[in-house]
Order: structure tokens, then C-alpha cells, then sequence
């Protein structure tokens, strides 16, 4: 007999086959995968029934370290995964992904090789739990058209552009996010209700932020949303399913770690963080972050990530017998509209310095958007003072002024203002100024350096109503009132909505840049020129709804959080006709705009919009996280993190433990420029008002966020 001649390769191959066929499953994968694992990584493969499980993410969590502490990948192409970079510690590391459930907790160690077995989800159901919450959110329907005007119950006034930017970034979405299992069900402990409309009215009305939540749904939008949002529920509670599936990360968005510490308490929330200069974020290279606590408690918390402790800092206030920072004029009450389903009657929040913002300056101090008294403004602030600005708008009352904190010594400064303060940020001057909204009718400043040389909070700060040039020569003349009639001879005093809601100096030609009008009046970016004292106005296209957070790039465009799902762009140099005038009213350039889409489905109806609620949006310009300077980033507060806008793709940066994540604002920081990916990342905290509604529930805490870009999955 003959037998046909085999090839030395081949009869290797056949060897090699069989004996990995006779290999158990993780030698098999030890053998055939080749990973460098230093002493403080952790890596392997994840597979699951159907081979190597790309796109899912590896978590490594440890509650020995001083606060709650997790590391989190995502695998490559092949499945395989490395976390580097633990603290010595031991670590329960378990994979979650896109239909699968949870695997087993595995105990791990940092130089550990570490095998997973993926668990595919049995059923839709089951898959669908780990969806960003945006993916059940649109579940929620959107009145008609038909019922808008006076057609229906909903007021007269209300339009459904209205409807729609209430339910994208403003309202109970600008607070939390809704959509996670805790919203998206209703507690038990409320009890049974005869519909799911009974049982919102009851869960709006509950705890401190009851009353304002009940004003408006009940008050402004006449009771109708309690119906849309019980309807919702009662579906879901029905088995209904999102209709959408997300996709699993794809390309760069497999390059990205995220590291997380528990920090702040189980009933105190925080609005942000911060850990540089946005100017110089090499500023507080590798040093410890600050928290905001705003409305939830005095005590700021304070992370060292080196070595994951966390300590406080109580913020004093002149008067420590002044009213909390909660009542009339502020967003919550002292005593709960109804019992909370987690706390009862308990008061929570107790602040009085109600922190709401903080930004570094180069010599590595905090400034502060804080409360140091009462709202009744001092007489320098007031109609018959002599101070240039009061002479010209005087102001009657503040209800958040500014504070100085020296991390050297700890000492806290304060710093009366006479205009209200929200968001603060620093122009690019030599006084480094600071520039703030929340000053309702006027541009608002202080002079830093004067501050320190003089310590003269009064003589350091100055504002000024916004003017329109309407009579186009130039220059700051007399003007009429917002309710007067233009007069071509006069200019024009704005009020530009609600007011500045963001505020992002230029870097390219020192003037001020706000958002505006994002709870009330027209929406779009408003610009005031220090040198001459004027204002233009430019209106977000209607398809945009409304706008709230933003931010400006090294080249002088702006860029916002619309309140259509989508990322827009102002540029100023795209205009064609005059910037000022009697036709420079808002609607005069809207070649400046462009809108970028983001991520995820819209409601049935809108599905050309997403239905992402972002809250802020942050440009890198100094290029901390790696994708490049001035990319326009933004909270991606429905799919659980932020996402960038990179060569005209959306990049989606999800945290996916604990569900939930929503965050309000970010930074970025170098912490050492030559030591690559690991030298700078993005830091943000997770900034809802409610840690309880996150997954794991009432005890959660906030968490401070990491993130950073590796240049491929495996990287060290």
C-alpha cells in the first residue's frame, strides 16, 4: 500500500493540533496567547461559546485599598485584555459586555494571568439590562403634534420643541439620569398604585428636591408629563424592550482604561471636580483632586489617586448662623415635600457654602463659585455707591459669591461679589481675570491679581449689562431697555434668556463667551467684549431646541450642548454680513452653526435626533487625553460617560460599573508630558444629585473618574 507524502510543516501542524486538543481550555489559552504581564497587571482572554469575546470590558475592583477602587478595559480583537497599573491589592475581576450577563467574580492579584469565560445572556431581557440607560429612556413616548397649542391638556404655551428640550438636558434629566434600572422601575417602598401616573406624581413630590421637581412638572407642563412618564414604566414593567441595541466598543474606543475611587458619602452628591489649569494643565501634576459639593454639604472631599485616600475640608462661611444655601432661590428645601423611598424624612442636604463650581489657577490655588453670606447685597453693590459698575447697573442681591483655597496651607479666602456666581473660568490676561455666569443680567469679573495686592474684593470686580451695537457705529453709546423700541440713533440692553449658563473666554482675542437661554427665552452663544463693552448675540438654529454647557477651542469656535442630541459649533468667522447693526439681533449668521449628532437612538418620532441629555461640553485644547489639541468633548450623560467628536466620528467613552455614571462636567490634566499615555488623561466625578439611583444602589457612593487613551488594548 502507498501512502501519500506529507510535508514536514504539515505533519507540525497536525502535532501542534492534537496536542492542543488535549490541552484543558485555560492551558489551551495560556499556550496559544502571548501577554507581557508586569507585577502590577493583571491580564488573559475572555471567550465565551462562540470563540475569543472582542468589544467587552474586564473589571478589577478592591475595597482594601483606603476607598472603594476598580480598573476597567476592554478587550481587543481577539479577546484578549490587559489592566494595568493596580495598587497592590486583591481584586474580584469579572467581564460584562453586550449580550452577556455578568461572569463569576474571579479573586485576582496584580501580576496575575487570568482567564474568563464570557456568559452569554440567555434572553433579550436579560441583555438589555446592561444597556446604556438612553436605550430604555426612548422607550418614553413624546406627545403628538397634534396635541400642542391648546389642542390637549398640555398648556397653551408649551410647544412640543418645549416638551422635547425639557426631556433632553433640562428639568429631571439635568439633575439625573433617567432610564437606569432605579428610574425606569418604581421603589417599593411607595407601595401599589392604581396606574403608573399615580405612582410618578407620589415619586416626584419625594425628598428635599420635591417641591421644585412637583412646580414644575404639576405647575408649568400642567400635570401632563405624570401620564407619559407612568406609561413608560407600566410598559416596562409589561416586559417591553428597547428597540435599539448598542454596539460593543469599536477601534480606538478599546484603547481607553478607566480607573474610579469611591469618595464624598452615601447622601452627599458632588456637581464636579477638578484637578488642573485649564490654561496649563501640567499645573497639579499627579496632586490631589477637589470635589463640589453644591447644594448636598459644606464638606469638600479631597482624592489623592497616588495613594486612594480620601480626607474633607469643611468650607466656612462669614456667618455660620445664615440660612442654608437651600431655600428660595436655590434648587431644594429643607424639609423633604414627601418621604424619600431611601431616606424617609431625613434632610440629607445642609449646605450653606453650596460650592457649585472651582477652577485652578497657575499657581495651583483654588477659586471658587461658593456662598459666603446671605442673598441682600452690601451697599457698595447698590443703587447711590460710587463703584463704576453699580454707578452704571447697580445689583441688589447675590446668592453665591467666591472663595480662594490655598491647598499649601489650607487657608480659605472670602471674596464678597455683588452678581451671583455658577460657572467660573479663567480669561488669558495678565490680571487672570476670572470670568463667571449665573450673573443674571450682566457680564461679571474679578481682577485676581488686584485681589491679591489689595485684598479689596469691592474695588477687584466689575460687571456690565450686555449692549447690543444696534446703531452699528463701533462703539458703547446710550441704550434703550430690553422692553423699549429700537432706537437707530441709541444701542440695545439684552437680557439674553435665563441668562449666562456657561462661560469660556477666548483665548484668541481675549473677549467672553457664554451660553445663554438655557431654561428660559431663546437659546444660543452670547459674546461680550471687555475692551469695548459690548455684546453680540447669535441664535441656535431651531432644529438645535436649546443649548446648555460649552466651551471654546484654541481657534475661537464655541461649541455646546444641544438639547436635540446633538454637539453644536459656533464660528464666528464664517459669518457674512455685519456683526453688528440694526439686523445683528441673534438670527444674522447661521452659516456660523453646525450640529454634530450623538451617539445613541431617539425617541420613536425623532429618530434624525439622538436623545442623549448632555450636560456640558469641554474642548481639549492642550490634547490631556490623546486624541489630539482642541477636540470637543461632552458628558454623555444617557450613555453612561462622555464621548469626543474626533475627525467628524463620535467617540464613545463609557464607564459600564457602576451603571449610571452621569456626569456634569470634566478636565484634563498632564501629569507628566514625557511619560506617554500614562502621563495625562481626563478626570471627571460622577455628578448626579442622587448616588443612590446608581447600580448598586442606596449606600453608593460618587465616584472621581479616570480616563485614559492607550495607544492599543495591551498596552503597559
Amino acid at each position: 500500500m502507498t501512502y501519500p507524502r506529507v510535508s514536514q510543516a504539515a505533519l507540525v501542524a497536525l502535532a501542534i493540533a492534537a496536542f492542543a486538543t488535549a490541552l484543558p481550555p485555560p492551558l489551551l489559552a495560556q499556550q496559544v496567547t502571548t501577554l507581557a504581564i508586569d507585577p502590577d497587571d493583571i491580564g488573559g482572554v475572555v471567550r465565551g461559546p462562540k470563540g475569543p469575546e472582542a468589544g467587552v470590558w474586564v473589571i478589577a475592583e478592591t475595597t482594601e485599598l483606603p476607598t472603594k477602587f476598580a480598573k476597567i478595559v476592554v478587550t481587543d480583537e481577539r479577546g484578549r485584555y490587559l489592566i494595568p497599573g493596580l495598587p497592590r491589592a486583591n481584586y474580584a475581576v469579572w467581564v460584562r459586555g453586550y449580550g452577556l450577563v455578568d461572569s463569576p467574580k474571579l479573586r485576582a492579584k496584580p501580576g496575575q494571568h487570568l482567564d474568563h469565560r464570557a456568559v452569554s445572556a440567555p434572553n433579550a431581557a436579560a441583555a438589555a439590562h446592561y444597556y446604556p440607560a438612553i436605550y430604555w429612556y426612548t422607550m418614553m413616548k413624546i406627545p403628538p403634534a397634534s396635541d400642542f397649542g391648546g389642542a390637549s391638556d398640555i398648556p397653551k404655551n408649551i410647544t412640543q420643541g418645549n416638551w422635547l428640550r425639557q426631556m433632553n438636558n433640562v428639568d429631571c434629566i439635568g439633575c439625573h439620569q433617567l432610564g437606569q434600572e432605579s428610574t425606569r422601575t418604581i421603589p417599593a417602598q411607595f407601595g401599589n398604585f392604581e396606574s403608573g401616573r399615580d405612582a410618578w406624581t407620589r415619586r416626584i413630590q419625594s425628598g428635599q428636591a420635591g417641591e421644585l421637581m412637583t412646580n414644575r412638572i404639576a405647575g408649568q407642563f400642567g400635570g401632563v408629563p405624570y401620564k407619559y412618564f407612568g406609561d413608560w414604566t407600566d410598559r416596562i414593567a409589561k416586559g417591553a424592550l428597547p428597540k435599539a441595541k448598542p454596539p460593543r466598543p469599536q477601534g480606538i474606543e478599546r484603547n481607553i482604561v478607566i480607573t474610579s475611587w469611591e469618595w464624598s458619602t452615601e447622601t452627599h452628591y458632588l456637581h464636579d471636580l477638578i484637578s488642573s489649569d485649564r490654561r496649563n494643565p501640567t499645573v497639579n501634576g499627579y496632586g490631589p483632586l477637589y470635589g463640589s459639593p453644591e447644594y448636598s454639604t459644606d464638606n469638600m472631599p479631597i482624592l489623592d489617586p497616588k495613594t486612594s485616600k480620601v480626607t474633607f475640608f469643611k468650607m466656612p462661611v462669614q456667618d455660620p448662623n445664615m440660612p442654608e444655601s437651600l431655600g428660595p432661590g436655590h434648587a431644594a428645601t429643607v424639609k423633604p415635600l414627601q418621604p424619600s423611598a431611601y431616606w424617609g424624612e431625613e434632610q440629607i442636604w445642609d449646605t450653606r457654602a453650596n460650592n457649585h463650581n472651582s477652577m485652578f489657577d497657575q499657581k495651583g490655588r483654588l477659586w471658587l463659585a461658593a456662598t459666603v453670606r446671605g442673598m441682600g447685597n452690601p451697599a457698595f453693590c447698590k443703587k447711590g455707591s460710587d463703584h463704576p459698575s453699580a454707578m452704571v447697573f447697580p445689583l441688589e442681591r447675590s446668592a453665591r459669591q467666591v472663595a480662594m483655597l490655598d491647598p499649601k496651607t489650607m487657608k480659605y479666602t472670602f471674596v464678597d461679589t455683588c452678581f451671583g456666581t455658577h460657572h467660573l473660568q479663567f480669561g488669558y490676561d495678565a490680571n487672570d481675570t476670572l470670568w463667571f455666569s449665573g450673573t443674571g443680567p450682566v457680564a461679571a469679573w474679578l481682577n485676581t491679581r488686584m485681589f491679591e495686592e489689595t485684598g479689596d474684593a469691592a474695588k477687584s470686580q466689575g460687571w456690565s449689562p450686555y449692549i447690543l451695537d444696534t446703531n452699528g457705529n463701533g462703539k458703547r453709546d446710550d441704550y434703550v431697555e430690553p422692553n423699549q423700541p429700537t432706537d437707530p440713533t441709541k444701542d440695545k440692553r439684552i437680557v439674553p434668556g435665563s441668562g449666562a449658563y456657561a462661560v469660556m473666554p477666548s483665548p484668541v482675542d481675549g473677549s467672553i463667551w457664554y451660553t445663554v437661554g438655557t431654561f428660559a427665552g431663546t437659546a444660543g452663544f452670547l459674546r461680550f467684549d471687555p475692551a469695548t463693552g459690548l455684546s453680540e448675540i447669535y441664535n441656535a438654529p431651531k432644529a438645535a431646541l436649546g443649548i446648555r454647557g460649552g466651551d471654546i477651542d484654541g481657534n475661537g469656535v464655541v461649541w455646546g450642548s444641544m438639547s436635540s442630541g446633538h454637539l453644536g459649533s459656533f464660528d464666528r468667522r464664517k459669518c457674512k454680513g455685519p456683526l453688528n447693526g440694526p439686523k445683528a439681533t441673534g438670527d444674522h449668521c447661521p452659516e456660523g452653526w453646525t450640529l454634530y449628532r450623538y451617539p445613541g437612538p431617539g425617541f420613536d418620532g425623532f429618530e434624525k435626533n439622538s436623545a442623549e441629555a448632555s450636560y456640558y461640553t469641554w474642548v481639549d485644547q492642550h490634547n490631556t487625553f490623546g486624541l489630539g489639541e482642541n477636540v470637543p468633548m461632552s458628558t454623555a450623560n444617557l450613555n453612561d460617560g462622555l464621548v469626543a467628536l474626533k475627525d467628524g466620528k463620535m467617540i464613545v467613552l463609557r464607564v459600564p460599573y457602576p451603571m449610571g455614571f452621569y456626569a456634569k462636567g470634566f478636565d484634563g490634566r498632564i501629569d507628566d508630558a514625557n511619560a506617554g499615555w500614562k502621563g495625562r488623561g481626563l478626570w471627571t466625578t460622577s455628578g448626579d444629585r442622587t448616588p443612590w439611583l446608581m447600580e448598586g444602589g442606596k449606600g453608593s457612593r460618587p465616584r472621581a473618574v479616570h480616563f485614559q487613551l492607550r495607544p492599543d488594548p495591551l498596552a503597559h
